[in-house]
């Protein structure tokens, strides 16, 4: 039981015995006690002054007194105007320490038998470029998102649609035909994601010089657009493909592979996987007959010109394209097709969609869609919506060649992680290996850690120079102090100091001490919070909290050098606790920590 759950029947039952009457649960607000006053829990008082009859303070002195007189939790209180401050006896914050530490997996819900399954759909990269820092934000919220959901005691696929088809797809492809003589990875000693990218950059480069020149010609931007030969031939390319045209088809399949490869060793180095893969070639024909089967059914109508269309007007929105008059699906018939395949495979409960927040509209639309065909859990899919990620020197495209390369960017944050703790001493005495694990170790963690701190619905700069730093809010910081806890507990050990699996209650424990119990204690629900909220910031700034004032303790506390036995066994169970939390916390979030530094 916990321990504001004890009070709050303490109270019930004390208000029963001093006024005479019953008061319901939820009246009975408790809430943690802010920082500028003593206690642990607060209870406001006002909403029993009808009872009472009698003024807020009065209540409280009177309510405060039962508590300490009957309940033994309860070891002192104070007043201040109509709430009344709970001061916890020691003996509690140690029992509650003894629970944190008895349980290896404190805050993790194992899944049941009959647990609902929660499908997550993250990453959807085009087989025609690299992963940028757009994909490393999706790539890094929907794995943990994933990791919450399921430490929530639910069922979880974590599954991926991989866009690897479509007109973009040709010009990479077009390209390489063209100007690639040959070229693979092997010979290139290229990604294979990075090479098909470089061409896809190529075609754009020839395509803006044919418009320019046919725009020299006394042509106007559109038609110079609409005649230039190399979209022609991109555009012939896809009816080709379309038609399964052995060639186009072998040809596809190469650069794909080649893409796959690189997309492999991308999410491996990011430490985010996939329990299923769909492909956008083997889903959009799917979605074309259950938009068929929605048209027999009368839920879709037919334009003149043989085009698919969804009368949305009911619903407050517009009248959406199902199906082009060629017969050729759009995006919304493709993710149909998917969801289609997906509910074939999968018992899904829930669906989560990790897509960026200028899709908003795309899935209210799907929502309703699936819904009308029928998908039970259409209706309350969930569009994890997040906004853009830019770096300081402002947006990316990528058709030009300017995005923020995924592999770059995770190179250059171990590489600066390396250069920092060089220059601080934190890698003194390790051998290279070790040297070159705590670097990619810290500067994986820098990168994720201020990506995932930030509230996923908002837009946000990534500064790579501030992430990196060893104090504040940040990754290395967390990371930093875990080691150090580890390094604590190393040295107990060598001086033959063992942790018991019951520390001795008989102890007095200061402010600090208990407020760090709490926060300890605090952690399931703030694991249930995150996945309530689908918001892994929650996690992250609780892991800097907790760190923060662990900081604190160890600078105002002896731990080894104690000289009352008890308090310095407690204190290295507390700090054994608050390592196991972090690490928990942070390997939510898809964050290593290391044991030294």
């Amino acid at each position: 039981m916990k321990i504001e759950d004890q009070i709050s029947a303490s109270v019930r039952k004390g208000i029963k015995e001093l006024y005479g009457q019953d008061v319901p649960e939820n009246l009975v607000q408790l809430q943690k006690t802010k920082k500028e006053f003593e206690g642990h829990w607060t209870l406001v008082v006002f909403p029993f002054l009808k009872i009472s009859k009698k003024s807020p303070e009065q209540t409280a002195q009177e309510i405060g007194t039962y508590l300490v007189q009957n309940e033994p939790a309860v070891a002192g209180f104070n007043v201040i105007k109509g709430f009344l401050n709970l001061t916890i006896a020691s003996k509690v914050w140690v029992a509650l320490l003894n629970r944190i530490h008895s349980d290896a997996a404190w805050g993790i819900k194992n899944a049941a038998a009959d647990a609902p399954l929660v499908m997550i759909e993250y990453s959807s990269p085009n087989t025609n470029k690299p992963l940028h820092l757009g994909h490393v934000r999706n790539n890094l919220l929907g794995n943990a998102l994933a990791n919450i959901m399921r430490a929530n005691g639910n069922k979880v696929v974590r599954t991926n649609i991989v866009n690897d088809r479509g007109i973009h797809i040709c010009k990479s492809m077009l390209a390489w035909l063209k100007y690639g003589n040959g070229e693979t990875p092997e010979s290139s000693g290229k990604k294979g994601d990075h090479l098909v990218g470089d061409y896809y950059v190529a075609f754009d480069k020839h395509y803006k010089a044919e418009v320019a020149e046919l725009m020299e010609k006394g042509l106007s931007k559109e038609e110079a657009e609409a005649q230039s030969p190399l979209m022609q031939e991109a555009r012939e390319m896809l009816r080709k493909w379309e038609a399964n045209d052995p060639a186009v088809r072998a040809l596809w399949k190469k650069m794909n592979a080649w893409v796959y490869a690189g997309f492999d060793e991308t999410y491996r180095m990011m430490g985010v996987g996939f329990d299923k893969i769909y492909y956008e070639s083997e889903t959009y024909l799917e979605g074309k007959e259950k938009v068929l089967e929605g048209l027999e059914k009368g839920l879709f109508y037919r334009k003149e010109d043989g085009s698919v269309w969804a009368d949305l007007t009911p619903e407050g929105l517009d009248h959406k394209l199902l199906l082009r008059s060629d017969g050729t699906s759009v995006y919304m018939t493709q993710d149909i097709g998917t969801a289609k395949l997906r509910f074939q495979d999968y018992p899904i409960n829930k669906m989560i969609y990790v897509v960026g927040n200028e899709q908003n509209y795309h899935f209210q639309v799907l929502s309703i869609l699936l819904d009308k065909l029928g998908f039970e859990w259409g209706k309350d899919l969930v569009h994890f919506s997040y906004g853009m990620v830019e770096l300081p020197e402002g947006k990316m495209k990528s058709r030009e060649g300017t995005v923020v390369d995924a592999d770059d960017l995770m190179e250059s944050m171990i590489e600066t992680a390396k250069e920092t703790s060089g220059e601080l001493g934190k890698l003194d005495g390790l051998t290279k290996e070790e040297a070159d694990d705590i670097a990619r170790i810290v500067g994986l963690g820098a990168l994720k850690y201020f990506i995932l701190k930030v509230d996923a619905r908002k837009n946000m700069t990534f500064n790579p120079k501030e992430s990196i730093d060893f104090n504040g809010n940040t990754g290395p910081f967390i990371q930093y102090t875990y080691a150090r806890i580890q390094s604590i507990l190393r040295k107990a050990a060598e001086a033959g100091i063992v942790i018991p699996s019951e520390i001795e209650a008989n102890i007095e424990l200061s402010a600090k001490e208990e407020g760090l119990v709490q926060m300890l204690a605090d952690f399931p629900s703030i694991v249930q919070q995150a996945g309530t909220d689908y918001n892994p910031s929650i996690l992250a700034n609780y892991a800097y909290d907790l760190v923060k004032e662990y900081n604190q303790f160890y600078h105002d506390f002896s731990i080894l050098r104690e000289e009352n036995e008890g308090l310095k066994v407690f204190r290295l169970a507390l700090s054994q606790n608050v390592g196991k939390v972090v690490k928990q916390a942070m390997g939510l979030l898809g964050i290593e920590v290391p044991e030294r530094m």
